[in-house]
């Protein structure tokens, strides 16, 4: 069941936030997050720095408020209790989106993809979003009743949140809408683990090398294994100044 309409104080209310996200969202694309100011943001949506502290507590907040979460709710209500809880997931996130209005759901998807491309949001958005591996096992472990460190309980998080950044990758690679992709993503899990049947064959020491110089370059992104001993020689240079 659908909530009932707000009010006419509320729907200002809501208009108001709505105006201050779409504007913020459009300069943090032009100019950049970090570029973009309160002050500006409030210029455009042409209301005072203060209105905007009243819908906002930070200028990160503008960017990770999204309401689909009512929408997600009444999709998972929907379903009959006999739905796996795999389809479940993909069925509630995907039916909400795509129950926004196509102006709302495009602005939706200019938040996330500035979320991902903005690496001081990413950590918060995994925190807020109820996402997160442990937040999804405790959630599917309290539901059911099950211990908190079952293993099925935990892998099944560790899945779902990983779809979710492999949903990620591929938008970002494809183009393509993220809900779209994410949709594709979770009705591919529900075949199965993907790749299951390959074995290393004669790819082994491609497989190996490759590892290999992953972790070489890791290594020399921070400073070495063993801490970047070779770094604090006397004339060694000081990676770590250069980082700002």
């Amino acid at each position: 069941m659908r909530p009932p309409n707000p009010g006419l104080r509320e729907r200002k209310k809501a208009r108001t936030r709505a105006e201050l996200q779409r504007h913020a969202l459009r300069l943090f694309r032009e100019q950049g997050f970090a570029e973009t100011t309160v002050d500006e943001i409030a210029a455009a949506a042409d209301v005072s720095r203060s209105t905007f502290f009243r819908y906002f507590a930070t200028k990160e907040d503008v960017v990770l408020f999204d309401d689909v979460d009512p929408l997600m709710a009444e999709a998972f209500a929907e379903l009959p209790p006999d739905t796996p809880l795999l389809t479940a997931l993909r069925t509630g996130v995907t039916t909400a989106f795509r129950r926004l209005p196509p102006e709302k759901r495009e602005l939706e998807e200019v938040r996330m993809a500035l979320v991902r491309s903005a690496p001081e949001l990413q950590a918060a958005a995994r925190e807020r979003s109820g996402l997160t591996v442990t937040a999804i096992a405790d959630q599917v472990a309290d539901t059911y009743g099950r211990p908190h460190d079952d293993l099925d309980v935990l892998l099944f998080a560790g899945v779902v949140a990983g779809a979710r950044l492999a949903a990620q990758a591929l938008a970002d690679r494809s183009g393509e809408a993220y809900i779209d992709v994410l949709d594709r993503v979770m009705m591919r899990l529900e075949d199965g683990l993907p790749l299951r049947e390959l074995t290393i064959g004669e790819g082994s020491a491609r497989l190996a090398a490759g590892i290999a110089d992953r972790a070489a370059r890791s290594d020399d992104a921070t400073g070495g294994a063993s801490g970047g001993a070779a770094d604090h020689r006397p004339d060694a240079p000081r990676r770590e100044q250069h980082r700002m």
